[in-house]
């Protein structure tokens, strides 16, 4: 393809895609619909298949901007291609025909960013029927997102609001004011209506398109072929099992479709209220709003129809349909940098940035607050799929294909027997015309042949193990979404936890404060409800400096603010709308302390006197609020005593963000060595700050002024500090999950020391582990970027002296056999900022931190998702568990999200558990394990069945006869079905193994498996087969020939009596057939039990009830009809009756074959290879391990046989991260010496690679 004519659109986000262009071409449709009704429609359903065959054989290459059809191709691992049709929407119908300037302005793509001067667009637009004429933009849609042609991009571009491009200071400037009626119909054109449309298909449409599935295509085509040779029996029974299958199947998505319309349905079509240009306020229904539009939030709250920024008042908002936290969150005014004092004029406005200013699509609005004559209002900057919940919609609707080895290898076998069904095909095909057998009989016969190899019932059968789980999962609370996803927790060799919340309690508890006095720490408080220090600044700030509201006169809020808040037992009062109309400066939220509280005399103490000479009401009023930041670490509140002239600023955070905005002099000396104690005691430490404004600063300035005005210059109050109790089943989990060699590794926005305390605390790192801090800095005054490694002392009780011991640090052990491999004990720990400096600077040190990371602190949402993908990257499967709070992105992108918040965020995660507790992560990867070891019992006795059924037609096709239409209707329907379905009922085993099972079918183990009971199936076969032959009652048959019944003598002599009324024409009923068809029976319930393994994954078969009965049943049933031939049944199945002794024979050949299938199977399968030649160790190294299967020790010549063939194996393990586990094990330079630095090279920016210079 011409380069030229290759675009990226989406460049660099999650769905980038390569774009062709084509147009139609007649004479390539003309060709193509000929050989559409040549191959009778196949050709159609081929292109239906593959869109880019169906782009390029019905179009030429064309421009990308002239072009009428796009051809779209993903650039991720899985490159999947799209086509889509290009458009025309017209401008040149009134009134939204526009001058020249204006629609040019559109073409060249700036209506696509909104960031133009809105009273020129809207002079532009008032001169609309000036200059009519004919305008046409062009646009495809893909994934329910509308791409425009931008002239000035010279590409295909999505429509974009006010979320990109735009300044803090247009929003207030030149969006504030609203469209006119005229320009907001224009916008409408463009951005169509405001809705995220889940269409629920119709039940036809949905039948049309699953029955268009290349599976039941094939159906089809076995179907017919089997009518056409008589096999009607079984081809209803086909039937049969399709419509059930398309019929569970439509209910499951159209369910699925209308959960998902009725979720997004809540909001499609209310009444809002919107301001116009000339301050008119207009009703419109919320389909009708555009981006621009101003929009008046309503008293009593309502659920957002869009995404708008909030520019007047502050909202109390509702946000567990986005990030699963129940508590509600203040929304505040985005800050007027024109009115700011420090002028942050070129700040670009942004939705995630600006989180705290934002009303995303969906959330509810439970309240507003507004002040006297102003109304709330937000100015909308997304609408439709563009939204944050539109985009988690399509997230949804159109999911990423899941990548797991197991279907990859599945379709690369599925290819293998299309391979064996070929030779089948070619032999049947050259056997016939030798045999000189009819044309029509020859094409039957040798299709019959591929439906036989490659079964039908494949794909039901491989979905039932997974149903099965999903069942037993939802049985102890937990839910999956995404079904496919359970096989893959079955591989799961890491788990990253958020700690709050999840390995710890939810809440917090104040265990006590250390206030600062005099630039010095006082001893430490564990009352702070006291008349001591009822007006102190220090409670002053624990008052007022939170976000809590009341709901419903309930108190709730960030549980942190609430432990906090009740500590100091004060209460909280609401202006309510009467009063906020009566008052010109009221007081949006006043909070003051009990009445008992108050002391009754004078005031005692110089500091405090201003207060003290105010009436006896005590109150303070919250005049303006600056919401907690993730990526501040602060709050900070404005407030001010009833009857003082001053306000107050209080400011609460990060300790060491809220010690770096205070007055150096106020900050105690041994503020460090104090908050380090506390936080390597695994405390949550919070610092307070106040300050005393300005007089000049009025209620009115305070309302617009920036935060960074009042955030500086404070006055350092003390520590607050919190204590964060482990929850009582994590450390068991994590040593569960330590056993079966499964990394954990700790993800928090929580302060670095806590989070290595509370690591220790929980056996996330061991009491001898060492943990190395990466500091890392980023480029600055020229300097390059770099890493300070510093070594984190254990929890100690003595004053020793923080030098590190050199004898201290990890020594690596390498031996010669890889069985005695020792892992090095040490841990990474590093905060967000500094994972963000390595990322972008030290890429090749990326891989080997991922290695040991075990505690990420500080980290911001994006970062945790970011983390994932890093450890992907070195082969890692990443497992997930959060709250659902700041984790959605994280929990999408591992293999397996676990979120133990119950609300609707878990539409986010693959898995939900309704109990919030850890101990679901163990659950899902012991049912992961367990329905992953089932998808390869059931492949495998799949493809047995396949080849046994395969092989005993082929030779039969070798002497003119075939299988009877019962008897494949009794094994593929009272055999194969009855037993795949109760072979997937094993349930899991109960507790993890350190070993995991394979992670594809294309592995040494089941291949060997697989190919072994194929070679002694196929040899039992030919000895029956060939074997009856040689008998001296044998008498050979031919189609047509009559049919012979043998009657036995008394003696076991026979005699042969030929039934002259009942010609045979397909030679079912013979000698041959008989005996291949008891041998075959009995093989596919050999191979059953052979590969129904139990431990340590499943439960042992003979737990599985269904199984046993069934297979039990089965047998009892062949052994009497092959030992008591019975004659009704000899007749419907078409079995010729042989004499006893053969009968005898039939029976030993079944019994050897069951001994050697079991024996090779279950001891030289499992004995030899699977604990010497597939063991994995959990960092990559190969050893000798004893747990795996359950098996007794071996006697001395084993052990010296399996240390010979271990000695032999030097093959390098495929994982990345083991690879890379066994390279730096001779690596001298690491892990790094303490008080070394690692600086990046300048000159060579693209690969990221670094040095280490020892600091001396």
């Amino acid at each position: 393809m011409d380069k030229e004519e290759r675009k990226i659109i989406n460049q660099g986000q999650e769905d980038e895609m390569e774009i062709y262009g084509y147009n139609l071409c007649r004479w390539k449709l003309a060709i193509i619909s000929l050989g559409v009704v040549c191959t009778g429609g196949f050709l159609l359903l081929l292109l239906y298949w593959m869109p880019e065959w169906r782009v390029k054989v019905t179009c030429v290459r064309a421009a990308i901007k002239d072009c009428e059809v796009v051809l779209l191709r993903t650039t991720d691992e899985f490159r999947t291609w799209f086509c889509a049709k290009v458009r025309f929407l017209s401008l040149e119908t009134p009134p939204f025909s526009s001058s020249k300037s204006l629609v040019n302005k559109v073409l060249n793509g700036h209506a696509v960013h909104l960031t133009e001067n809105l009273a020129e667009e809207n002079r532009l637009e008032m001169n609309k029927y000036s200059q009519p004429q004919s305008q046409q933009i062009r646009y495809f849609t893909h994934h329910s997102m509308k791409y425009f042609w931008n002239d000035t991009l010279h590409n295909f571009d999505f429509l974009k609001g006010l979320d990109e491009g735009v300044s803090c200071t247009s929003i207030y400037e030149k969006h504030s004011a609203g469209l006119t009626k005229g320009m907001h119909a224009y916008r409408k054109l463009l951005y169509g209506v405001n809705e995220i449309a889940v269409k629920v298909p119709s039940v036809f449409k949905l039948l049309v398109k699953e029955v268009l599935n290349p599976f039941y295509i094939f159906q089809l085509f076995s179907v017919i072929l089997w009518s056409t040779d008589e096999y009607y029996y079984y081809a209803i029974a086909i039937v049969i099992m399709s419509v059930v299958s398309i019929i569970s199947s439509l209910y499951a998505i159209r369910k699925q479709y209308i959960m998902l319309h009725d979720m997004v349905a809540a909001h499609s079509t209310v009444r809002v209220s919107v301001c116009r240009v000339n301050e008119e306020i207009e009703e419109i229904f919320s389909t009708d709003l555009v981006p621009g539009d101003v929009m008046v939030i309503p008293l009593n709250g309502t659920v957002m129809p869009c995404d708008a920024v909030l520019i007047n008042g502050t909202c109390i908002v509702n946000e567990s349909m986005l990030t699963g936290e129940s508590v509600p969150v203040t929304k505040t005014n985005l800050p007027n940098p024109s009115v700011d004092m420090k002028g942050t004029r070129d700040e670009l406005y942004s939705p995630e940035t600006h989180r705290r200013h934002t009303l995303f699509c969906g959330t509810t609005v439970i309240q507003t607050r507004f002040y006297t004559g102003e109304l709330v209002k937000a100015i909308v900057v997304r609408t439709g799929f563009s939204t944050s919940k539109g985009q988690l919609v399509r997230s949804i609707l159109y999911p990423k294909p899941t990548d797991f080895k197991l279907y990859r290898d599945a379709y690369l076998f599925l290819l293998c027997l299309v391979g064996v069904a070929a030779i089948g095909f070619i032999y049947t095909i050259i056997n016939n015309i030798l045999n000189e057998v009819e044309v029509g009989d020859i094409i039957i016969e040798s299709l019959d042949i591929i439906t036989i190899t490659v079964p039908p019932a494949l794909p039901a059968a491989m979905t039932a193990g997974i149903v099965y789980a999903q069942r037993r999962l939802k049985k102890v609370g937990i839910f999956c979404i995404s079904p496919q996803r359970i096989n893959i927790c079955g591989q799961l060799n890491l788990v990253c936890f958020d700690k709050t919340g999840t390995l710890t309690e939810d809440g917090l508890d104040l265990w006590g404060i250390q206030r600062v006095e005099n630039a010095r720490f006082l001893l430490p408080e564990e009352k702070v409800c006291s008349e001591m220090l009822v007006k102190s600044q220090f409670v002053a700030c624990m008052a007022t400096c939170h976000s809590l509201t009341k709901i419903e006169g309930v108190l709730s809020g960030d549980p942190l603010d609430l432990k906090m808040f009740e500590a100091i037992g004060w209460i909280l009062e609401e202006a309510t709308e009467e009063e906020t109309a009566l008052h010109n400066r009221i007081m949006p939220t006043v909070v003051r302390p009990p009445k008992q509280l108050l002391p009754e005399s004078a005031p005692a103490g110089s500091q405090e006197m201003e207060l003290f000479e105010l009436p006896a009401v005590y109150e303070i009023g919250i005049v303006r609020q600056f919401p907690f930041s993730s990526a501040l670490q602060r709050m900070c509140v404005v407030a001010r005593v009833l009857g003082d002239r001053k306000m107050d600023a209080y400011m609460k955070g990060a300790p060491e963000v809220i010690a770096g905005l205070c007055k150096p002099e106020t900050v105690p000396v041994d503020f460090e060595k104090v908050l380090e104690d506390y936080t390597k005691q695994g405390f949550r430490v919070i610092a307070l700050a106040h300050r005393k404004l300005e007089s000049k600063l009025t209620w009115h300035k305070v309302q617009n002024v920036g935060r960074d005005a009042i955030e500086n210059n404070m006055d350092f109050m003390g520590l607050i500090i919190m204590q964060n109790k482990l929850k009582r089943e994590t450390p068991a989990v994590l040593e569960d999950l330590h056993k079966a060699n499964i990394r954990t590794v700790m993800v928090t926005g929580d302060n670095m020391l806590t989070a290595v305390s509370v690591a220790r605390d929980c056996g996330m790192i061991l009491p001898q582990d060492k943990v190395i801090i990466a500091e890392a800095l980023p480029p600055k005054d020229g300097k390059v970027a770099k890493i300070n490694w510093h070594y984190a002392d254990t929890i100690t009780q003595s004053n020793d002296s923080s030098a590190i011991d050199p004898e201290a640090i990890p020594i690596k052990l390498v031996h010669d056999n890889l069985e005695d491999l020792q892992v090095t004990r040490y841990h990474f720990a590093m905060n967000g900022k500094s994972f963000s400096v390595i990322l972008e600077h030290f890429q090749d040190l990326v891989p080997k931190l991922m290695l040991h990371g075990t505690v990420f602190a500080r980290m911001a949402p994006d970062q945790k998702t970011q983390l994932v993908e890093a450890l992907q990257n070195v082969d890692y499967y990443v497992g997930m568990c959060g709250d659902g709070a700041n984790d959605c992105g994280a929990l999408k992108r591992a293999h397996g999200g676990i979120s133990l918040s119950e609300l609707e965020a878990s539409v986010a995660s693959p898995f939900t558990s309704k109990t919030p507790s850890i101990s679901c992560v163990p659950n899902l990867i012991r049912e992961g394990r367990a329905a992953l070891m089932t998808s390869f019992c059931v492949f495998k006795f799949m493809a047995l069945y396949s080849i046994i059924q395969y092989f005993s037609v082929t030779l039969l096709y070798s002497i003119l006869s075939n299988l009877g239409d019962f008897q494949f209707l009794f094994i593929d329907l009272a055999i194969i079905l009855v037993v795949v379905f109760t072979m997937s009922l094993n349930p899991a085993w109960k507790e993890l193994v350190a070993q995991r099972p394979p992670s594809g079918l294309i592995s040494g183990a089941l291949l060997f498996s697989v190919l072994s009971q194929i070679i002694i199936s196929i040899g039992f076969q030919s000895l029956g087969f060939f074997w009856v032959k040689q008998q001296t009652w044998y008498k050979e048959s031919h189609p047509y020939s009559y049919a012979f019944n043998t009657t036995e003598s008394l003696d076991g002599n026979s005699s042969h009596v030929d039934d002259e009324t009942n010609p045979d024409k397909h030679n079912i009923e013979n000698y041959e057939n008989t005996t291949v068809f008891f041998i075959s029976s009995f093989q596919y319930l050999i191979v059953a039990i052979a590969f129904s393994k139990g431990k340590p994954f499943r439960q042992p078969c003979y737990k599985n009830y269904f199984f046993v009965v069934s297979v039990i049943m089965l047998y009892a049933f062949i052994l009497f009809i092959m030992l008591h031939p019975v004659d009704s049944i000899d007749q419907v199945l078409q079995i010729v009756c042989v004499p006893y002794q053969w009968r005898i024979t039939m029976l030993i050949i079944v019994l050897v074959n069951a001994f050697v299938s079991i024996a090779v199977e279950n001891f030289f399968l499992d004995m030899v290879l699977w604990k010497v030649v597939f063991s994995r160790d959990k960092q990559g190294e190969y050893r000798f391990t004893t747990t795996q299967p359950p098996q007794e020790s071996m006697d001395w010549w084993e052990k010296c046989c399996l240390s010979w063939a271990l000695n032999c194996r030097k093959k390098m393990p495929k994982a990345k991260y083991m690879y890379l586990a066994q390279e730096l094990l001779v690596d001298p330079e690491w892990p790094p010496k303490p008080q070394t630095t690692t600086e990046a090279k300048a000159l060579v920016k693209e690969n990221g690679s670094c040095q280490i210079i020892t600091i001396t």
